[in-house]
């Protein structure tokens, strides 16, 4: 999955600031604070084994490349709403509600370069559709 290429590594603006998606809905700005995943072993292993995550936090992962990249639930114990944001930063597409525990491939069928989990139910709670623009606060891209 990784080969060689050189990872896409996140670099903070601030190290002592929290880093924030929001994504612009017509609803309004939906504001999320993340852990950011950047290397191989990080993203590997995502949020598995978690038993909770705060109502609007989550994980951003940047990926070494631009494609229609898979996940799966293996070893993660809660269900997720999984973001796919491609490089121009726009949501390209959703899995809502994923299983927990399950090797079942999730993918949206479109390419993206940053991947968002959240906890289930909230990409429908916030109005989050395929198309809506996404920034990254505290980050330089």
């Amino acid at each position: 999955m990784w080969g060689c290429a050189e990872r896409h590594r996140a670099e903070l603006v601030d190290p002592a600031a929290p880093v924030r998606v929001v994504i612009s809905t017509p609803a309004g700005n939906a504001t999320v604070t993340v852990e950011v995943a950047d290397t191989k072993a990080v993203i590997d292993r995502g949020l598995m084994e978690r038993r909770s995550l705060g109502a609007d936090a989550g994980m951003l992962f940047f990926m070494n490349k631009e494609r229609d990249w898979s996940f799966w639930m293996h070893d993660t114990l809660i269900p997720l709403d999984i973001v796919f944001i491609t490089k121009d930063l726009h949501v390209a597409g959703i899995a809502r509600d994923t299983k927990p525990q399950t090797d079942t491939s999730i993918r949206v069928g479109t390419s993206s370069l940053y991947v968002l989990e959240v906890n289930a139910g909230w990409s429908a709670a916030h109005h989050v559709e395929a198309g809506q623009r996404v920034q990254f606060e505290n980050l330089k891209l």
